[in-house]
């Protein structure tokens, strides 16, 4: 079968690239016939020529209708599969794709589609006023972008997809890459018969050695939504234990004043990055926000390694949810809770060498590309069936 893959990629290699890029090749390893149609938001933030273009095309993009409208008549594919439209692709190409009667699966990686942000977030704090009020203009009475121009941007571009209802008119299946994100669409009014879960995946090792490790890790962006002032508290509280934090740092003031016992790693990638979570003890996260479905969880789980996390947003089924839980939840932005669930590990390694257990079993048989390749091969047949 032949599947065109549609993204708008960030200013900077993501999570959400690498979940796309992993997309294409998981497929094309299953036997499909794989293209792609991608455009690039990178630069954009470097010219007020570039942000007008965006807040435009994030309404209406001419060039992202006429790139779908060739890409379809170029690739003349059987499925189409979507992830990421703003600014220059756009909702209203979604048409393109109705006109062509060719069946569309979107692959929701965060909360965009209900919240103008993606987040479900502002001042620090979760919120959820616009799923409440299905009314986006709360963007902008909130200011949640802080900055006038992109908070009104971002409501209007949600406000105009919603209202000429080019999800839900031409969108054929929505894949949630978690319950709790399926919920929170079915609240906003998605029909339940259109969604599916299908998880984010990582190829999994047969087996992994045991290493017990010698640091907490944490891998990300280092940025106040992801909680990193919460980690640098514990950390301060406990100088005995090494922590290591890879990632760009997002506001140099959240990094200005940190505790000797605390590593600034960087951007890590390929093999450096692999020996940053195999030679973890266990891993952190401590987002405010509740997150679409991290890869760091994965990733360290592909290693055997245990994850801390807020007790809110997907976490509690990702790590936690059934039996054998592959790590502990902690109150979300308590770091004395956060501190508690981190020395229960540190000073006890049968427990660590357990969770980590649990982790490898739970990516093994629910969030390993081969666990995950049969539902979207069974999904997109399913689509071109009806």
């Amino acid at each position: 079968m032949k599947i065109l893959i549609v993204h708008n990629d960030y200013g900077a290699y993501s999570g959400e690239e690498a979940v796309v890029d992993k997309m294409a090749l998981m497929l094309a390893e299953a036997g499909h016939s794989v293209s792609q149609l991608r455009m690039s938001t990178a630069g954009l933030r470097d010219s007020l020529k570039g942000k007008i273009a965006a807040f435009f095309s994030g309404i209406y993009s001419p060039a992202g209708i006429r790139a779908m409208h060739r890409a379809i008549e170029r690739e003349r594919p059987d499925v189409i599969n979507i992830h990421n439209l703003f600014p220059f692709i756009g909702p209203a190409a979604l048409r393109e794709c109705q006109r062509a009667g060719i069946p569309v699966v979107m692959t929701v990686h965060n909360y965009r589609l209900i919240c103008p942000t993606g987040l479900f977030m502002r001042n620090g704090l979760t919120c959820e006023l616009c799923l409440q009020k299905n009314n986006e203009w709360s963007c902008i009475r909130h200011n949640c972008e802080n900055s006038a121009f992109k908070s009104i941007a971002y409501a209007a571009r949600n406000f105009i997809a919603r209202k000429r209802r080019h999800y839900l008119n031409c969108v054929d299946r929505f894949a949630c890459i978690t319950r709790f994100q399926r919920d929170k669409l079915v609240r906003a009014g998605f029909p339940p018969e259109k969604i599916v879960i299908i998880p984010n995946s990582i190829d999994a090792p047969a087996d992994y050695q045991h290493i017990k490790g010698e640091y907490v890790a944490y891998c990300g962006r280092l940025s106040h939504e992801k909680g990193i002032d919460l980690i640098i508290e514990a950390a301060r509280r406990n100088p005995d234990i090494p922590f290591r934090l890879a990632g760009k740092v997002s506001d140099p003031l959240l990094t200005a004043d940190l505790p000797a016992n605390i590593t600034l790693s960087g951007h890590l990638s390929g093999d450096e990055l692999l020996d940053f979570y195999r030679n973890a003890r266990f891993c952190i996260l401590a987002s405010r926000c509740y997150e679409g479905f991290p890869m760091a969880v994965l990733e360290a789980a592909r290693f055997g390694k245990p994850m801390v996390a807020p007790a809110h947003g997907p976490f509690p089924e990702i790590i936690s949810g059934g039996t054998n839980p592959g790590g502990l939840l902690f109150a979300p932005g308590d770091a004395r809770s956060l501190e508690k669930n981190i020395l229960s590990l540190w000073s006890d390694p049968a427990l660590t060498a357990t969770l980590g257990q649990n982790a490898f079993s739970r990516l093994k048989s629910r969030f390993s590309s081969q666990a995950v390749a049969p539902l979207w091969c069974d999904l997109i047949s399913s689509l071109i069936a009806h």
